[in-house]
């Protein structure tokens, strides 16, 4: 049985991933290639599909250690099923609705944060906790 490969030009154009970003990828171990006889890169059709996995958890906030850890649990010998997929995001539903009520309160006080100027009020979603100088008041204290 004949697979048909892509070089890293095809995988551009396939995936809207550039060739830097496909090597960057392939560098980080979260996608792999072959060589050619002619030292060319080339990659399995699947690669397209877990280059779509990669872009769409990173615009999840996903860190890629977390994308990497999670793509090694797919097989190699076949071609990931639906399932697959769905096994790898459910691990990181709650992720998600954790940030998502994180942001809706960052959203919610935003307005006060950016009035405040100094982010050190307790009441501050931003606040450092560490702010050991904020007794001190606003603005710049070690000048």
């Amino acid at each position: 049985m004949e697979t048909h490969e892509l070089t890293p030009g095809e995988m551009s154009l396939r995936s809207g991933v550039a060739v830097s970003a496909l090597h960057f990828y392939e560098r980080e171990g979260l996608i792999v290639s072959r060589r050619t006889s002619g030292n060319q890169r080339r990659y399995r059709r699947e690669t397209l599909r877990r280059v779509a996995f990669i872009r769409m958890s990173q615009r999840l906030g996903i860190p890629l250690a977390r994308i990497r850890d999670a793509l090694a649990t797919l097989p190699d010998d076949r071609v990931p099923t639906s399932k697959d997929w769905a096994r790898l995001s459910a691990g990181w539903r709650q992720d998600l609705d954790d940030r998502i009520l994180h942001l809706e309160r960052l959203r919610d006080n935003l307005a006060g944060c950016i009035g405040c100027g100094c982010l050190s009020l307790r009441s501050c979603q931003l606040a450092n906790p560490e702010d050991v100088l904020a007794d001190r008041g606003p603005g710049a204290a070690n000048l």
